[in-house]
């Protein structure tokens, strides 16, 4: 498409999934995260990155309200940002992934009443009032397939279904776009339907979600991935032939060059325990805790949080901020302000959207509009 295509982020983090847009040909009009230190590390990569600024907002109050945490700008004037960017005849698309801990299957699972779960509820209730062109929704796979949070999110939908949005969801696994990691999200995807009139797409669409799948999952899972082999420091190991290479966090780590990276020396050195880290076996992440990676191997989902310890297939240590970045596909030139805390990084880095699905995304709504625009001329 010709036609511009103006993105509102809401829950940017640090920006892996606006990236991801903006590299396929999108431009960030509007970024809102309501954590200050994510925002400080968006910022930061952005201008590493030389990419133009888009208008910031969030909130940094921590007693307000917090169906209204996300707006960080107010309602008005993010309503007038979507009004200026319509009278440039820009597409607008809204993209976000709320907080997700109250609907894993592994966090809080309060659910829709949690503070988290509330977010959902009000970037749903953003759209409903700013009415975008079409807009993503990410979240965890415990949304979709819990039946309690079902409920709640098959609530979401229909609300967007009566004010007109036409609705494409697929629980997607970021290894099948080429990244070194299991991770299971839930993607909801609404058209506007007055909006697809109006660019001669039919209500009866194909929505192309397989197009940029390299690695279908009952493919990559079958391969003879290695198991556990007895940790050895610094130790050496070929990679197998029968394997996709490219998905493994050793293949990565040298791609992104993580021994020279700017977040190079940025992991947890542990008070205690080290003497644990050399009993377990490389590759076993059979624990909730203290997962060994294998080099040769893609990653268990990137999750950094609470007790969640991933440590490195050779090193006698955890796994670096850059070898994280590597994890979820990051650009090698990717990187995190060095005053950061590394709480925050690791935090920051788990909860993105790998880069590599990202784009895939941005791509697969973009030849939705090309490819439908041309089959109704046809």
């Amino acid at each position: 498409m010709n036609d511009t295509i103006s993105i509102f982020s809401f829950f940017s983090g640090s920006g892996f999934l606006d990236l991801g847009f903006e590299t396929t040909g999108y431009k960030i009009a509007y970024v809102n995260e309501i954590f200050p230190p994510f925002m400080s590390a968006y910022r930061y990569s952005r201008e590493l990155l030389k990419l133009p600024s888009p208008e910031y907002g969030y909130h940094q109050g921590e007693d307000a309200d917090v169906s209204k945490l996300i707006a960080g700008t107010p309602a008005q004037r993010l309503n007038e940002l979507v009004k200026d960017s319509r009278k440039s005849n820009n597409i607008i698309g809204f993209i976000g992934g709320p907080p997700c801990p109250d609907f894993s299957i592994g966090g809080k699972n309060k659910g829709h009443l949690g503070d988290n779960g509330k977010l959902s509820a009000s970037y749903i209730e953003l759209i409903c009032q700013n009415l975008p062109d079409f807009f993503l929704f990410e979240n965890v796979k415990g949304l979709w397939r819990t039946k309690k949070h079902r409920l709640f999110y098959e609530s979401l939908k229909i609300k967007l279904q009566q004010i007109g949005y036409i609705l494409t969801e697929r629980l997607i696994n970021s290894i099948e776009y080429g990244v070194p990691q299991d991770r299971d999200r839930i993607i909801l995807i609404g058209f506007r339907n007055n909006f697809l009139k109006d660019i001669g797409i039919k209500d009866e669409f194909t929505f192309p979600w397989e197009k940029y799948i390299k690695h279908p999952q009952n493919k990559v899972f079958a391969y003879p991935w290695n198991k556990c082999e007895t940790f050895k420091e610094d130790s050496i190991i070929l990679c197998p032939d029968n394997i996709p290479q490219e998905l493994t966090v050793e293949y990565w780590f040298r791609k992104n060059d993580v021994l020279n990276h700017p977040n190079a020396k940025h992991y947890f050195q542990p008070r205690s325990g080290i003497i644990k880290f050399a009993t377990i076996d490389e590759g076993d992440d059979s624990k909730k805790s203290f997962k060994r990676l294998h080099r040769w191997r893609y990653s268990p989902t990137a999750c950094y949080g609470n007790n969640e310890v991933h440590l490195h297939p050779y090193k006698i240590r955890r796994i670096s901020v850059a070898e994280a970045l590597a994890i979820q596909s990051l650009p090698a030139n990717f990187s995190l302000p060095e005053n950061m805390t590394l709480t925050h990084m690791f935090k920051t880095v788990g909860n993105g959207v790998p880069y590599l699905a990202a784009k895939a995304l941005a791509q697969i709504i973009l030849d939705f509009f090309d490819t439908n625009k041309r089959l109704t001329k046809d």
